[in-house]
């Protein structure tokens, strides 16, 4: 990637806890971030994406917080339909955590990566595993079953298309055989009563809006502390466009994210 070389961004592929990863370093790394690493799960409708096209926003993510970043190269279907993908975001973290301490390390993610971001968390609750500090998700699909509203009402206006078709396969070909309202593939059916605090982001013409905005106030019904960033004239994943242009928006969005890890991991 042109940014990796723009940057002086080192990035380091490996089997980590027998799954490849991407260990991604900024030219500089922040004080805080020094002795940990962030964990990235990275987006595209669970099918798509994978090895290097998926390490853009871990890239931003590491460059703009000057924080150390694994990205998990997941099992991906039609090969390795649920559960892989967390099984192998699962293994990272209980490696990860050997040698950093949990409450001081976040786990962040985007569109699918959002939804697995919020599905390891409760596979982390379910197993009753250590929890990280705080997440960062960015606009995730948390409802493969049902179709919510910013799906039909912006559909046309969002590059990301339409549910219909290909999204909606692609999330058949993750579940495979498993129920769609199973919370640790549609995690807004999850029953919480913790979770870590949890900052959210979208646009006024995501898809993906309004299962964001259900997410958020799940958690916000469960009083766990929880922010909801909504960037207006923003597509789907609009606030990573800032690693190849002049984005003020993405610049907010980094700003928002390092004050929110400031207040809860750092």
């Amino acid at each position: 990637m042109k940014s990796v070389e723009r940057l002086g961004i080192s990035v380091e592929k490996q089997v980590f806890a027998g799954v490849e990863t991407f260990f991604i370093t900024p030219n500089s790394v922040s004080p805080e971030y020094k002795d940990k690493w962030m964990m990235h799960i990275h987006g595209g409708a669970f099918v798509f994406g994978g090895d290097e096209a998926a390490l853009r926003e871990a890239i931003w993510v590491a460059n703009g917080l000057g924080a150390k970043v694994v990205s998990i190269n997941y099992r991906k279907p039609p090969l390795y339909p649920f559960p892989a993908a967390l099984e192998d975001t699962v293994s990272v973290w209980k490696e990860l955590i050997k040698t950093q301490n949990p409450e001081e390390t976040a786990i962040l993610g985007t569109s699918a990566g959002g939804n697995l971001t919020l599905a390891t968390t409760l596979k982390l609750l379910e197993k009753d595993l250590p929890l990280p500090g705080a997440l960062f998700v960015g606009t995730p699909a948390v409802d493969l079953k049902e179709t919510s509203d910013s799906w039909y009402v912006l559909e046309g206006l969002d590059p990301l298309g339409k549910r219909d078709g290909l999204l909606q396969a692609t999330f058949d070909l993750y579940a495979g055989e498993h129920n769609l309202k199973n919370p640790l593939i549609s995690p807004i059916y999850a029953e919480i009563t913790f979770f870590p605090p949890t900052i959210f982001m979208t646009g006024t013409r995501d898809l993906l809006l309004s299962d964001t905005v259900r997410m958020h106030r799940l958690l916000r019904s469960a009083d766990i502390k929880s922010e909801l960033h909504v960037y207006d004239g923003q597509s789907h994943g609009d606030y990573l466009l800032g690693l190849s242009a002049d984005v003020p928006e993405s610049e907010d969005a980094i700003k928002e994210i390092r004050q929110f890890f400031n207040r809860y991991i750092n």
